[in-house]
């Protein structure tokens, strides 16, 4: 391989946008009167990390707003608790036809927010008609009344119904402003909740626009509000109000959300960090594998829980891989533009841009060699830079263990796939992962053997992403719970049993306790020789 000389870290001042946009001024008012504030509330204008020029001007929520916004929403819940699954269903069919074909609108409104490149921010759009379709389709019947045994064969009959929990607070991330929003939504409106959403104040548009979109499919006022600030203002006055809490972000703020909500004993699901390793065996088709693993390091600018960070490279292969995979890094298309020209957009935010110039440059310090990429690109953005594979980056390094979430992936090889397990699961993370090698079976036993809630055989990880039908989720330090499938719907549930008996047991009891005792016995060997599936 040909290292790329490191980059010189000395901050370069942004070069003048070359154009400037803004969302269409009368858009920006009917999205912003959709905020749950006060009137006369200050306003906060949001700037693109594209090349930082003005959004539009958003009303600032405080902590009443939010017990407000619950209060109504707690009010709407009952009504729409009513209503039959399938009717619920019909509304989140209408927000899967209305996103795909106003899908134009919405991705500048990505784009704009996020500095994600275009083709990326669709996976946003194709990813709600997905979940939307998937829920509305399958959602109904996981929600039926189900009947288990019951104690007495013939005799009891039990019936197991699903509650909504009621109102469940949102908290999303600036990442995926749209997909997580309605990955965790529509199965929490189509339970019979409210939703009460505090996203990224970065991405406050985007929330909005499926705010209006929810509306103009039918659903009933009240019951999906959107609040506007900071997440430590407005952050515990939502945990402190609602019953049920789903958050996706840091691993630090997943632990004092689920702490507030322990208070409560209220339920949480947390989908947090992750430094998510890809294995490359000796056994591999290097041109498909490189192809892939661009996208599983590189997409969304590296902005994504479920990207891989550490690329783990049988030694057999690792130079053969990188020559593969490094040209393909290098030839990727940075650019701003509203439209597929690019392959690659800005980092988020000024802060996550520090973070991974940080990243970088103590790896460098530190020994570690930049095959390519390493260097901000203000001729593009400001918060433009190159996607970068490091190698030889030491233990001692912040990219080692700790989650950059920026374009920036380590290289780091191994003589055997236990090594490679090992390496994948040194880690207090436990998210995602990768395997690629020929042989599927042997991918398939070393996807078993990762401490992860996910791993991709063969592909990159919108695969698993993807498939819906599947939980998703992280283990260790990277949550609790699960999103997507059925388990993604029931936790937005009250499980309740009702178990009604046809004949009494009064005279099993009153014959005495050596009756009961040796009757009992007697019916649990019957039971146990006619395979009656309790307990």
């Amino acid at each position: 391989m040909t290292a790329h000389p490191a980059a010189d870290q000395v901050p370069t001042p942004p070069a003048e946008p070359a154009e400037s946009w803004s969302l269409p001024a009368d858009l920006v008012r009917r999205l912003a009167a959709r905020v749950v504030a006060a009137p006369g509330a200050p306003l906060d204008v949001t700037h693109s990390p594209l090349n930082g020029a003005p959004v539009g001007a958003l009303p600032v929520s405080v902590p009443d707003d939010v017990v407000g916004a619950v209060a109504r929403a707690r009010e709407a819940q009952r009504s729409w608790a009513e209503h039959s699954a399938r009717d619920r269903a019909a509304v989140l069919l209408r927000l899967h036809d209305a996103v795909l074909d106003r899908q134009s609108e919405g991705l500048d409104i990505l784009q704009l927010e996020t500095g994600k490149a275009r083709v990326h921010a669709f996976d946003e759009i194709a990813d709600v008609g997905i979940a939307t379709r998937y829920y509305a389709r399958k959602g109904p019947g996981m929600l039926r009344d189900r009947h288990p045994a019951g104690l007495v064969p013939g005799l009891t009959r039990v019936t197991e119904v699903r509650h909504p929990k009621g109102v469940v607070g949102l908290i999303t991330p600036w990442n995926y402003p749209m997909n997580l929003v309605i990955t965790d939504a529509a199965p929490a409106l189509l339970a019979g909740n409210a939703v009460v959403l505090k996203p990224d104040s970065q991405t406050t548009f985007t929330a909005l626009w499926l705010a209006q979109l929810l509306a103009d499919a039918g659903l009933p006022e009240g019951l999906f509000a959107v609040v506007h600030g900071e997440g430590p203002v407005l952050g515990p006055s939502l945990i402190q109000s609602v019953d049920y809490v789903c958050f996706t972000g840091s691993t630090a703020t997943g632990r004092r959300i689920a702490t507030q909500a322990a208070d409560r004993l209220i339920g949480v699901s947390l989908e947090l960090g992750g430094k998510n390793p890809v294995y490359v065996s000796d056994d591999v088709d290097l041109d498909r594998a490189a192809e892939a693993i661009v996208r599983d390091c590189f997409s969304n600018s590296g902005h994504a829980c479920v990207s891989m960070e550490r690329l783990i490279l049988h030694e057999r292969i690792a130079d053969a891989f990188l020559d593969r995979f490094v040209d393909r890094v290098r030839r990727l298309k940075l650019g701003a533009a509203l439209d597929y020209t690019a392959d690659f957009g800005s980092i988020a935010s000024a802060a996550q841009f520090d973070t991974v110039r940080a990243h970088v440059a103590d790896a460098v310090a530190k020994g570690a060699t930049v095959l390519t990429g390493g260097r901000p690109r203000p001729d593009i953005g400001p918060y433009f830079y190159e996607p970068t594979v490091l190698d030889d980056v030491p233990p001692s390094a912040m990219c080692y263990g700790q989650e950059t979430f920026g374009p920036v992936v380590s290289v780091y090889r191994v003589g055997s796939d236990a090594e490679a397990i090992r390496l994948a699961n040194d880690t207090p993370f436990g998210l995602n992962g990768s395997v690629w090698c020929r042989d599927r079976r042997r991918g398939v036993r070393l996807a078993r053997r990762i401490d992860v809630g996910t791993v991709v055989v063969n592909e990159a990880y919108a695969v698993g992403w993807g498939s819906i039908a599947a939980p998703m989720g992280g283990r260790k330090d990277s949550g609790l719970g699960r999103r997507h499938a059925a388990e993604g719907l029931l936790r937005y549930t009250e499980p309740q049993s009702i178990a009604v008996q046809r004949i009494g047991l009064a005279p099993l009891f009153s014959r005495g306790g050596e009756f009961y005792s040796s009757t009992f016995t007697r019916a649990l060997k019957v039971t146990r020789a006619i395979r009656y599936p309790w307990p």
